[in-house]
């Protein structure tokens, strides 16, 4: 994930140059084009050792809900995902000469709730598609229709934040991002058992 990021960068650099005038439009899909698709690298490997060594039937006939597997696993997925991202701005900084640091908090809340909705919804659809033939493909199929909603509002509140504007003009973009991790949560919770006997 995070050598499919560093290379996403690199050609970014090159097809943009890294004059800071030139590409300070675009610094918010260039972040969110490297996490989202070194992310899907990442979601195709969460059910990977049950999809690979047949274990799925065991894993259902642990002691615990299918709820809680799937905790599980979109923790497991968020973790690796914030440590590619958090690879990938230092990678930016370096490449770029762009400076985070006054934007970090308000940044990290905004790609923690993207990365959250992005690790959800991928979640859900790995669990969907891992015993299928055409696996990879059908998930990237299934989630980036799913996850524009997050995508869009994700990219557009970093852009406010780097433009420097006010944590209230971001506010309506947040709140696009929680209701969408919210919904996808219940959606989960209600439907996770289900997928998983399929």
């Amino acid at each position: 994930m995070c050598l499919f990021s560093f290379l996403v960068l690199i050609i970014f650099s090159f097809a943009f140059g890294t004059g800071l005038k030139s590409f300070k439009g675009i610094i918010p899909g260039i972040l969110w084009v490297a996490f989202i698709f070194s992310g899907l690298l990442g979601l195709s490997r969460s059910f990977g050792v049950e999809r690979d060594k047949g274990t799925l039937p065991g894993l259902l006939l642990c002691p615990v809900s299918p709820w809680e597997i799937f905790l599980a696993k979109m923790i497991g997925t968020l973790i690796f995902t914030v440590i590619m991202e958090i690879f990938t701005l230092l990678v930016f900084t370096i490449l770029y000469n762009q400076n985070f640091l006054p934007f970090l908090l308000p940044l990290g809340l905004v790609i923690f709730l993207g990365t959250l909705g992005f690790s959800i919804i991928g979640t859900i659809f790995s669990a969907m598609s891992s015993t299928t033939r055409t696996r990879d493909v059908m998930l990237s199929i299934l989630v980036f229709p799913i996850s524009v909603p997050v995508i869009i509002a994700a990219v557009k509140a970093t852009g406010l934040i780097l433009d420097g504007t006010s944590i209230q003009t971001v506010f309506s973009w947040l709140k696009i991002l929680v209701a969408f991790d919210f919904v996808f949560l219940l959606l989960a919770y209600l439907t996770f058992g289900f997928i998983m006997e399929e």
